[in-house]
């Protein structure tokens, strides 16, 4: 027994002896790194499903918080990338629908202008259709342009003299007006020529002092039918009053809207007047025409009180001086034809002058025509 017992003491010490196995060592696990984005594309990629996330490589020998913060990185850097390819496409996808929309607005702006025939003025602004501007920033842009600041250039003008600018279509219609106005009264091409933009040089003075149509068709025929085709003395007396309206600048000095239209139809009445007294054999000057305009003698009254005055004026001052009178001269007779202030006077004048000679002869008058021989013009 005391054999067994020791026998059995020895078998313990060398099973002690022995090593125990030890634990197998982890086996790494692979990692991929985070893949570099892609370059970009003139077309935007469908979006790719984001990657599965991959287990990194853990070197051996680290703590499980260690190896916890290596998954964690690898997981951030994995997510990171994912997130800039999704912006990628994102961004692609934004330009090419601003691109779009700038090409949407430019197409619709242009064929706006084309109705008018300006599709011209909007063919320069295509390059900004790659930044694809919205349709507002393209009007914007075309009226900053040097085309569109010289077709409308009137625009200025009205701006300057504190009246809105018209717009486009506003703007051209009113050419349009001008130049119907123009054709149906003759006036020569050279008025209304057009160049490439369809602009016409000759309205923005009209335009730009805000002259309507129905104004412009006024001055038109106050040009044409009371001097250009009136009587040619007229003509004769608008020169001699107005010396800086020359032969053949008539139309154009009546069209010109820094000259006022009343202005216009001042000279041109107290024209006619000095025609209807030169047409009669007498004359007159731009003070006493103008005068008499103003006290409301036209031109058809202006005819007959000097056709009236002309047949008469001589024998009055003859008998003026025969009787010695005061002198019965032309102003005396324009006071009484014309209702002119000392038209009472005048006329007391005249019957005194006609009661003499009655006197003289009798009961007969040797006055048979003329001013003497009328109280009023064209009343006998």
């Amino acid at each position: 027994m005391a054999i067994d017992a020791e026998t059995a003491r020895e078998n313990r010490r060398a099973a002690a002896a022995v090593p125990k196995p030890t634990a197998p060592a982890p086996t790494p696990i692979p990692v991929a790194a985070p893949k570099p984005a892609p370059a970009p594309k003139k077309a935007p990629a469908p979006a790719a499903a984001p990657a599965a996330p991959v287990a990194p490589i853990v070197p051996a020998g680290l703590t499980p918080a260690e190896i916890a913060a290596q998954i964690l990185a690898a997981q951030n850097a994995a997510n990171a990338a994912n997130a800039a390819e999704a912006a990628r496409i994102q961004a692609a996808a934004d330009a090419e629908a601003k691109m779009r929309a700038g090409q949407s607005a430019y197409d619709i702006l242009l064929s706006e202008f084309n109705q008018y025939g300006l599709g011209a003025l909007v063919e320069p602004l295509k390059n900004l259709i790659q930044s694809g501007p919205s349709s507002a920033e393209l009007t914007l842009a075309l009226r900053a342009t040097d085309a569109y600041q010289k077709r409308f250039a009137a625009n200025k003008a009205r701006v300057n003299a504190g009246l809105s600018a018209l717009n486009e279509a506003e703007y051209i219609r009113l050419e349009d007006q001008y130049q119907n106005v123009m054709r149906n009264y003759g006036l020569p091409k050279s008025y209304y020529t057009k160049d490439t933009t369809g602009r016409q040089e000759g309205f923005e003075k009209l335009i730009g002092f805000d002259v309507s149509a129905t104004e412009l068709e006024d001055r038109v025929l106050t040009a044409q039918n009371r001097v250009i085709n009136a009587a040619p003395e007229i003509t004769t007396a608008l020169k001699q009053f107005y010396p800086d309206i020359t032969n053949g600048d008539i139309l154009a000095y009546t069209l010109d809207p820094t000259k006022g239209l009343s202005e216009i139809k001042r000279k041109v009445t107290a024209a006619e007047i000095g025609g209807a007294a030169i047409g009669a054999g007498l004359g007159t000057g731009v003070t006493r025409a103008e005068e008499l305009a103003r006290y409301g003698v036209t031109a058809e009254s202006a005819q007959k009180g000097y056709s009236a005055i002309g047949g008469g004026l001589e024998r009055g001052r003859q008998l003026s001086s025969i009787y010695q009178q005061p002198d019965y001269n032309q102003a005396v007779a324009e006071e009484e034809l014309f209702s002119l202030p000392g038209q009472t006077q005048a006329g007391e004048k005249r019957k005194k002058i006609i009661g003499l000679e009655k006197a003289t002869f009798g009961g007969q008058t040797g006055i048979s025509s003329g001013a003497l021989s009328q109280n009023r013009a064209g009343s006998y």
